[in-house]
């Protein structure tokens, strides 16, 4: 007889947002609080936004600081980390993303520019195109 299949780890993003809302808290002042927390005045409210939408993982640093003011055990917002990169979610397609194989997204210089150039018009370093 084989064990039941333990359910799918919980993802960040998710986790994140109901531990947000169940403060009753903006995304703006989570990373208020994060900031207040940390002593770094760098966090806006677009890394929280981002960390939700699984658009990126905070760091050690980061996770430490949300368990912290988020008031949630270390070990469960890491394990979430970990499944979320597990799984590689943190690029989900979405509307205006490339979700056919083999398309590739814009680059960096917006939509359809194939010149080489950004938005403004200066060219792009070789770096990073």
């Amino acid at each position: 007889m084989t064990p039941p299949r333990s359910p799918r780890p919980t993802q960040l993003g998710p986790l994140l947002a109901r531990c947000r809302l169940a403060r009753g808290w903006s995304q703006q002042r989570t990373a208020a609080e994060l900031c207040a927390a940390a002593g770094v005045p760098t966090l806006s409210r677009h890394e929280v936004s981002r960390w939700e939408r699984q658009r990126r993982v905070p760091g050690g640093f980061w996770l430490g600081w949300l368990a912290v003011v988020l008031d949630v055990p270390l070990v469960t917002l890491t394990e979430a980390a970990t499944a979320t990169r597990r799984t590689g979610s943190t690029r989900p397609p979405g509307p205006g993303r490339a979700a056919v194989a083999g398309v590739r997204p814009a680059g960096r210089g917006g939509p359809g520019r194939t010149d080489g150039t950004t938005r403004g018009g200066r060219a792009r370093s070789a770096a990073t195109r």
